[in-house]
């Protein structure tokens, strides 16, 4: 294990989504009495807000680049106003218009001058693959990208990338909120996608798959966070051969620690010290790559254990304001088996999403 040096080996890993709570254009105004209530997963099932109007998404291929850039928005972030006092946008559907590989994904956040907007008022956005199951929590969609607050890129690792096919269903489900004295209005989330087409002339990548390891198991990722110290633990057990690349840890405000450990083989796969503010508020969590080493061996029936410490200051209890995920990428052994991941349907919400559209 070791910190890793070069972001221009490495390709995504560093934190996931950090929570992300937003406040909408002033110009369209919440709809009164009608909420929106994100699915489970990366934020609480059950988690209702007001929906807000007017945000859609833009995607743009540049075939000459090879890029994909995503826009969500626009959203006007209010000073001083938390994710559960912010009218939240509906998830947004991206239907991946061609057959390859994402490489790489590039978060920032802009207004509409194209000036950068500080990655403080995110709090986190998660991408989801409706038509593959996760493959350590198959009860949940595959969960591909996140970032928050840290607004870390995740970088291509040569050789390796995240296989897609032509309309899988890429939802994208977004929370913002302002916690600072400034306001922001017209503000959109950017993310860069560089890619590779299957068709092209060129080596096949080698097909990786996204490993969220969460202190609440396969469960919601959010938890009350009690003052004072306090640590939350879960396990999750691998059911397939195959290399650990790196690892990176997701935190919130007042977040310390990190620790992945493999039970089975009574090891600690990494040991990941969050960097805070002088009020203990996150700056970053690092990332141990395993690469210069072949990789982190996991075998089937390997009991992985994740664990969150933190260290609230505030003397109260910080409702949901906890997520604790350790988030790396997998390559197994045999890519076949990984073909049973397939959704030959979208999942039933989906189904009923869909004919409530129609």
């Amino acid at each position: 294990m070791r910190r890793f040096q070069s972001l221009a080996v490495f390709l995504f890993l560093n934190l996931l989504a950090a929570d992300f709570a937003w406040a909408q254009e002033k110009s369209a105004e919440p709809q009164m009495g009608m909420e929106h209530q994100h699915h489970g997963g990366f934020m609480q099932e059950g988690m209702h807000h007001v929906i807000a109007k007017g945000v859609a998404l833009d995607a743009r291929v540049d075939d000459a680049a090879h890029t994909v850039t995503l826009r969500v928005g626009p959203m006007n972030l209010p000073a001083h106003t938390s994710h559960m006092k912010m009218p939240q946008p509906s998830d947004q559907v991206w239907q991946i218009p061609f057959e390859g590989w994402l490489l790489a994904y590039h978060p920032k956040l802009v207004d509409a001058a194209g000036q950068e907007v500080p990655g403080t008022v995110l709090h986190h956005t998660a991408f989801w693959n409706e038509n593959r199951s996760d493959f350590l929590c198959p009860n949940k969609e595959e969960h591909i990208f996140g970032a928050g607050s840290e607004m870390t890129d995740w970088v291509e690792v040569p050789g390796y990338g995240y296989r897609v096919q032509k309309d899988d269903r890429i939802r994208i489900e977004t929370m913002v909120y302002n916690p600072t004295a400034t306001s922001y209005e017209k503000v959109y989330l950017e993310v860069v996608i560089p890619f590779q087409y299957a068709a092209e002339n060129l080596p096949p990548r080698k097909n990786v798959y996204p490993a969220w390891m969460d202190v609440k198991s396969c469960g919601n990722s959010s938890y009350d966070v009690p003052a004072g110290k306090s640590e939350k633990s879960g396990t999750v057990t691998v059911k397939y051969d195959g290399l650990l690349l790196g690892v990176g840890g997701h935190l919130h405000d007042y977040g310390r620690q990190i620790v992945l450990e493999d039970l089975t083989r009574k090891e600690t796969v990494a040991t990941l010290d969050a960097r805070v503010d002088d009020q203990g508020r996150l700056e970053a969590v690092p990332v141990r790559l395993f690469v210069q080493e072949g990789g982190f061996k996991l075998s089937a029936g390997d009991v992985l254990k994740t664990s969150a410490t933190y260290d609230n200051p505030t003397d109260n209890l910080l409702r949901n304001g906890a997520m604790g995920i350790a988030v790396g990428y997998f390559v197994p052994n045999n890519e076949s088996k990984m073909a049973a991941l397939r959704r030959k349907t979208p999942p039933p919400r989906e189904m009923a999403r869909m004919a409530h559209d129609h």
